[in-house]
């Protein structure tokens, strides 16, 4: 038998299935690498590995009995907000540290379902309300290709995770950039679905259920785009159409880099600006304005409220004025034209490249975000204006990917934001890949 390597998860999937390596190899090997390198980075802060290895031991079972499953014998780590049955769902908070879910939640009864073994839970911060993952009950994670800088959030310990090489696979959320900066800043791709696609069952405040979150979705993070297309359908509700385009040939993309939402340093300008560039050389053609691209400002305003009010519904002691029943619908009608703004626009183009943020991962801070701030081109600003850039997508519920580009001149990991038209999801992740491949 080979042995066992760093490999993506449809390559240890098909590995297993060739009888190449085993699930119980896959599972010893990457209890080892998390064992050996999560130490300094402290990112799969709930182990879970005497399940894990029944879990392999039955996989290769089936698999000796020919049993096919897409990701038989996978091993795999989820967000700590996922309810895995007989492990803690805290969302990072001290008061629940002590709940234990009875359930796994629906995403990850589908990741089971599909032959994956669930390793542990990563860390998050504190009501999943960061770009920082650090909270009281698991302690902070560091981001693996610069132990001084953050992983992102909420989704930070996913993120580190893949980079640091543990594991192939995870499963995060997103509602403030939650899938797509952890990915950005940890170089890994990462997806935030079109709303609704993907279900939200099991991803509750600990305790509680209730109805799906307004804006809230759930998404796969990997080291490849393959592997969010995949993770994609085994855990979606809906059958969702095949990209559109197999090559850059003919596509047409819209370049975003200067709004009114927040400046973005010279380097993922650059680094952005390259790729276009490359895209373009491939045959794709490539515009930097269009009349109709909505006022991104104006519908960023309409995201923060309607964000606020969502986190203050489920918040007890918050101050936020609620609308009324009338106010709520003049929230949603706003939102469905914007909906509506941008179909029209993805009528002359596939996709709008933009960044997920105007700097990549910053050093680790205790201020918290509302007087936090970040330094831009050597300029202070604000750390709030960052979320511009996320609300292009999370607002409508279009879909989204963060696909690494390159690096800035410390080292750190540049990503950029693919966002696609409602329900475009394996459009944007085929962007994603056919743009990661071109070096």
């Amino acid at each position: 038998m080979q042995m066992p390597s760093e490999r993506t998860a449809i390559e240890t999937a098909q590995a297993i299935a060739k009888g190449e390596t085993s699930a119980e190899a896959e599972c010893e090997a990457a209890i080892a690498r998390i064992e050996e390198r999560d130490g300094d980075t402290n990112a799969v802060v709930v182990r879970d590995f005497d399940r894990a290895r029944e879990a392999a031991r039955a996989a290769d079972q089936r698999n000796t009995a020919s049993e096919a499953k897409p990701l038989l014998g996978v091993p795999m780590t989820i967000k700590e907000s996922h309810d895995v049955a007989g492990l803690p769902t805290t969302w990072g908070l001290e008061s629940a540290k002590d709940f234990i879910a009875q359930k796994d939640s629906l995403v990850v009864q589908r990741l089971k379902s599909a032959g994956a073994i669930l390793l542990g839970k990563t860390n998050v911060p504190p009501m999943l309300a960061d770009w920082q993952s650090d909270n009281p009950v698991y302690g902070r994670t560091n981001n693996p290709h610069d132990l001084s800088r953050v992983v992102g959030g909420s989704s930070g310990g996913s993120a580190a995770a893949l980079a640091a090489g543990m594991v192939p696979l995870e499963y995060g959320s997103d509602i403030g950039g939650s899938v797509r900066i952890p990915a950005n800043y940890c170089g890994v791709y990462g997806l935030k679905p079109s709303y609704g696609v993907v279900p939200l069952e099991g991803h509750f405040f600990p305790g509680t259920d209730g109805a799906d979150i307004p804006l809230s979705v759930t998404g796969p993070l990997a080291r490849s785009a393959a592997d969010l297309a995949l993770a994609l359908d085994l855990t979606s509700d809906i059958s969702l159409p095949r990209s559109r385009r197999r090559s850059l040939k003919d596509c047409r993309l819209l370049v975003v880099t200067d709004t009114d939402l927040a400046i973005v340093d010279n380097s993922i300008v650059s680094a952005i600006e390259e790729t276009a560039e490359r895209c373009e050389r491939a045959g794709a053609t490539i515009a930097r304005q269009s009349d109709l691209l909505p006022d991104l400002a104006a519908l960023h305003r309409q995201y923060l409220h309607m964000l606020l009010t969502v986190l203050a519904a489920r918040d007890p002691a918050s101050d936020y004025p609620m609308p009324d029943f009338p106010g709520w619908c003049d929230m949603v009608d706003q939102q469905a034209r914007a909906l509506r703004q941008f179909r029209a626009l993805f009528t002359e183009f596939d996709a709008i490249l933009c960044p997920n943020a105007g700097t990549t991962a910053f050093p680790h801070s205790s201020v918290p975000m509302q007087e936090r701030m970040l330094v831009v081109n050597g300029e202070e600003r604000g750390f709030g204006e960052q979320f511009g850039w996320v609300s292009i997508a999370t607002y409508p519920g279009l879909p989204a990917a963060s696909t690494p580009i390159g690096e800035d001149a410390d080292g750190l990991p540049i990503g950029l934001q693919i966002i696609g038209d409602f329900h475009a999801d394996h459009t944007v992740v085929e962007l994603a890949r056919l743009i990661g491949e071109l070096g």
